[in-house]
């Protein structure tokens, strides 16, 4: 019982020295463990030993050049192979000591501390040693150093590893997609009514139902109208008497003819023959659907009755409804994709014709009026569809692709990618989106790089290694405390 007792508080007292001075090591707290010595092991000039027979990559022994595969410089020779295992620290492990280098002034003399920076990677700095909010202290960035303290420097293997990719900031339009539903509805300016201007008698009706389709100047029915026939008369005596001779012109007897809406065709014949006939055809006045079919063979029609409406169904609306807050996105002349429910797979274009001028009040809704095209008819009144209308416009702008925002909620960031494996996070200010693309107001500019691919790594990667600095400064201050 004794003997377990002791093995039960000496295995977690091993384990706690085994990680303490592990810890300890990576932050080079204690002389002979850590990076410190793999640092001057490498400085000496000594090869790391690999973790692991696989490779990575290759390296140019001089210059930051890398290889899938084996390869030479051009004076023969051959690139470092780079292990598994020697590719995980955040610097080149071939240039581990460039940074610190930089760092010492040549007279070996003490350096020179320029301000303090936020040890969280914040843009906030002090002259004067101090502590942020959480009680760390601000670290000191010395002459030499990276100026703002915010620049990742990340190994050329772990960038392979990751998949960091970074394109150009360019400068776009953005279209966004709005779509809303809607119906569609005859165009009001191709509606047609067929009615008399005095009273008739229905002789007979064509053959011609609601739905069919006519052709202008297609007979629809044959009309016998005492007035007609009287003005008709008067007509053509005057065409017989010398102008000046009677009261009555022939110039007047064909206006007031006209005015009874009688048919072209009818005066042409009434000019030709010089005779009035007991009835006449009335025809079709334009190309369309027959929608209302009023009359039928006998009937005693009194002036303006409609007898017949009419539709031209070449070009059609299509109404939408778009949410209030897509308004400033749209205007008139805009291209519109309207696609039927009723017709599957098929699409059709038009453009925005009218923005109506009023909201609906309790659907907070706008109307929208598409005019498209209906060559065939295959669009019907009342059929519902689904209109997509590219939204955006206004000229070019600086955009990039969204995956390259870190959006914290309050804070928008995106990683420049400054060559030879460094990173610096930059804070910006968004505007429009569309077509997988942001704006950016603010922050970057036509022609910087950005990384659009696991650049929340890099992210990671800054906010750790400011905190890790931070632990790094206070640890020697902790001790000068005890």
């Amino acid at each position: 019982m004794r003997r377990m007792v002791l093995a039960a508080l000496i295995v977690p007292a091993a384990v706690g020295l085994g990680v303490g001075g592990y810890q300890a090591g990576r932050l080079g707290l204690v002389p002979g463990l850590g990076p410190a010595v793999a640092s001057e092991q490498r400085q000496a000039g000594g090869p790391a030993r690999p973790v692991s027979d696989r490779v990575l990559y290759y390296r140019h022994p001089d210059r930051p050049e890398y290889a899938a595969g084996p390869r030479r410089t051009q004076d023969g020779r051959e690139f470092r192979a780079v292990y598994a295992g020697q590719d995980v620290e955040p610097e080149d492990p071939a240039a581990p000591a460039t940074a610190t280098a930089a760092a010492q002034p040549a007279s070996g003399g003490p350096r020179r501390i320029l301000y303090y920076r936020n040890p969280m990677g914040l843009p906030d700095t002090s002259p004067v040693p101090k502590k942020d909010s959480m009680g760390m202290d601000y670290i000191p960035v010395y002459e030499g150093e990276d100026q703002d303290g915010s620049t990742v420097r990340v190994a050329p293997g772990r960038i392979q590893a990751t998949g960091v990719r970074s394109e150009p900031v360019a400068r776009r339009e953005l279209v966004r997609p709005v779509r809303a539903p809607g119906t569609i509805q005859l165009d009001e300016r191709r509606v047609s009514v067929v009615a008399l201007r005095t009273e008739a008698f229905v002789e007979r009706v064509e053959d011609i139902t609601t739905g069919d389709r006519v052709q202008r100047g297609q007979p629809l029915l044959r009309l016998y109208s005492p007035e007609v026939i009287a003005a008709g008369a008067q007509y053509i005596s005057a065409l017989g008497i010398p102008a000046g001779t009677s009261a009555v012109t022939a110039d007047g007897a064909r206006r007031r003819l006209e005015n009874l809406g009688v048919p072209p065709q009818l005066l042409a014949e009434i000019e030709r023959t010089r005779r009035i006939p007991q009835s006449f055809v009335w025809p079709a006045p334009r190309d369309g659907v027959v929608l209302e079919r009023n009359v039928s063979d006998g009937m005693r029609m009194p002036a303006g009755e409609v007898l017949f409406r009419l539709a031209d169904l070449s070009v059609i609306w299509a109404l939408a409804d778009l949410p209030e807050r897509e308004l400033g996105n749209i205007a008139r002349g805009q291209r519109v994709e309207v696609r039927p429910r009723g017709l599957t797979g098929r699409s059709f274009t038009g453009r925005i014709d009218l923005i109506y001028p009023q909201l609906n009040p309790e659907t907070r809704t706008a109307r929208v009026r598409i005019e498209l095209p209906n060559p065939e008819g295959a669009l019907l009144p009342g059929m519902y569809v689904e209109a997509e209308i590219a939204a955006g416009g206004g000229g070019p702008v600086v955009a990039v692709p969204n995956s390259a925002v870190i959006d914290s909620g309050t804070r928008q960031v995106v990683i420049l990618d400054r060559g030879e494996g460094r990173f610096e996070p930059k804070e910006v200010r968004l505007g429009r989106r569309g077509g997988g693309f942001v704006e950016i107001r603010d922050g970057v500019a036509e022609g910087d790089r950005v990384v659009v691919a696991a650049n929340f790594l890099i992210d990671a990667e800054s906010n750790l290694r400011a905190a890790l600095r931070g632990l790094t400064a206070a640890a020697p201050a902790g001790e000068e405390g005890r």
